[in-house]
């Protein structure tokens, strides 16, 4: 996706170690024109895929997650890093390292808002090494879910996520996808 790849060309900046810094527009301060044009191109690249709920992972996930869920008119669901007071005390729970964080964390979804039968699309701001997704996945399946695909604002094909993601059949979708970031700059695979 074009706009995307330009704002991410203007504004992103390769910190080192796989870092890409887009605070500035997705996930601390949000373009919500972007994040827009973004859930509308999820929402064409998923319409046939029979989702009946999106989930993503608290924080960065919640706003392309949302914007898919409005041009899909689907409801969205985030895994949280933290058990509130007001879940109940069963939940869905499951751990996966966090790149950005350097440590590992807790995504948990309350059983009330993931349901057996359902048909969950994920969507989230990055495919990486895929951790947090596949921890996104698990709570699908262990809620009884199925996969109805995986969706990421941008993806870092040299971390190997799709790869380890993909089973047959399986629609996996990036909407700007990094080959290569060091100091000569960002690389696109077009």
């Amino acid at each position: 996706m074009d706009m995307l790849k330009r704002k991410i060309l203007e504004s992103g900046r390769y910190l080192g170690n796989g870092i890409l810094k887009v605070d500035g527009f997705i996930n601390h301060q949000v373009d919500p024109q972007l994040m827009d044009a973004c859930g509308a191109e999820f929402a064409r690249r998923f319409r046939n895929c029979g989702a009946t709920r999106i989930l993503t992972a608290e924080i960065s996930g919640i706003a392309p997650a949302l914007m898919t869920g409005k041009h899909m008119n689907l409801p969205v669901v985030y895994a949280r890093k933290h058990k509130p007071v007001t879940m109940p005390d069963d939940v869905f729970l499951t751990l996966a390292p966090s790149h950005t964080k350097g440590r590992t964390v807790e995504l948990i979804v309350s059983p009330e808002y993931l349901r057996a039968g359902e048909h969950i699309l994920i969507i989230d701001d990055f495919l990486a090494s895929g951790a947090t997704i596949a921890g996104l996945v698990r709570l699908v399946e262990v809620a009884g879910a199925t996969l109805a695909g995986i969706g990421a604002l941008v993806e870092k094909s040299f971390e190997g996520g799709r790869e380890m993601l993909s089973t047959p059949g399986l629609q996996i979708e990036s909407l700007a996808c990094i080959t290569r970031m060091d100091e000569s700059g960002i690389h696109f695979d077009d």
